[in-house]
């Protein structure tokens, strides 16, 4: 992990998706608490359409901001490190998602109380970067089933089961999606080319956690300089339970196997569509590496790139 000097900010630009599940309620409160604290918070930007997310972190970015505080889930926050990154203009979260892995990832805490405290203290320290293709990302992204689970999750799926939609999607998904054959290989690693007949997801993650808590593996991290690729073969219903468990706590099974690398190189037979961050943005076959260092964000002074004061996801 790399430690930042400590500069206050002195220009902070407040970026809200009231669009997102808590985020019209959220506002108002946070941007009370953040001056309360003495956060110097300047324009404010409260979105009802995420869509203008990018614009409007680009616009503050260019008028001199030396902050962003994000309002948002994992999807805000993953469409606008395009604009952050390599630049130095911090990130600031409060969390206000359905998952909100990223900020789990980061001990950012959800309460928005605390979340708002995290921000004022002014700590920052330097994560990692995924980069698909031309996108940047910071928790995962995944073909096959992953990418049927984001084509799932509606914003009414989002508003009703809560933390629980994920799963919701998931089951959904599953019986809709067909087994696929791939191939990666991996061009920084000394690993040679695998291909593999029927798989049900690979996955690539630059984080920590993904999909409500999930772990990418038992020992990754957002600043190791490298991805973890997770395979999943497919194993019909009668296994799905069981490597839903080994998927969710980072394990390798017979049907699961791991991969840390630098970079990876996914091919498909067919064109496929590629899932980063809950969003579908891109398509096989891509190329994956790690951007080293690439985001400054504020986290709270007890960050550390290891495993996280709670415990661990069962």
């Amino acid at each position: 992990m790399e430690m930042r000097v400590e500069r206050p900010a002195t220009k902070a630009a407040l970026v809200v998706n009231v669009h997102s599940r808590t985020g019209g309620k959220a506002y108002s409160y946070a941007l009370g608490k953040l001056r309360e604290l003495g956060v110097p918070v300047g324009a404010t930007f409260p979105l009802h359409d995420p869509s203008r997310m990018v614009e409007t972190v680009e616009a503050a970015a260019s008028n001199g901001h030396d902050l962003v505080i994000l309002g948002g889930g994992d999807g805000s926050v993953s469409s606008v490190v395009d604009v952050l990154a390599h630049r130095d203009l911090p990130l600031a979260l409060l969390p206000l998602g359905t998952a909100n892995d990223f900020a789990r990832t980061m001990h950012i805490p959800t309460d928005l109380d605390a979340a708002c405290k995290t921000i004022a203290d002014g700590h920052i320290v330097d994560v990692d970067l995924g980069l698909c293709g031309d996108n940047y990302y910071v928790n995962r992204a995944s073909v096959g089933l992953g990418a049927e689970v984001a084509q799932q999750m509606s914003h009414r799926i989002k508003r009703y089961f809560g933390p629980l939609a994920y799963p919701v999607a998931t089951a959904k998904a599953f019986f809709k999606h067909d087994a696929f054959p791939a191939r990666l290989s991996f061009p920084e690693d000394d690993k040679g080319p695998i291909a593999y007949d029927s798989l049900l997801q690979i996955s690539v993650a630059n984080g920590r956690y993904f999909g409500g808590g999930q772990l990418a593996a038992g020992d990754s991290g957002i600043d190791d300089n490298a991805l973890d690729v997770t395979v999943v073969h497919n194993s019909g219903v009668a296994g799905l339970v069981g490597m839903a468990r080994d998927v969710r706590s980072g394990r390798t099974s017979p049907k699961i196997e791991h991969h840390r690398v630098r970079a990876v190189q996914i091919d498909t037979d067919q064109e496929m569509p590629i899932n980063i961050d809950g969003e579908v943005v891109a398509n096989t076959p891509q190329h994956f590496k790690v951007a080293r260092n690439a985001l400054h964000v504020v986290a709270p002074e007890t960050w550390s790139d290891g495993q996280p004061p709670e415990a661990e996801p069962e």
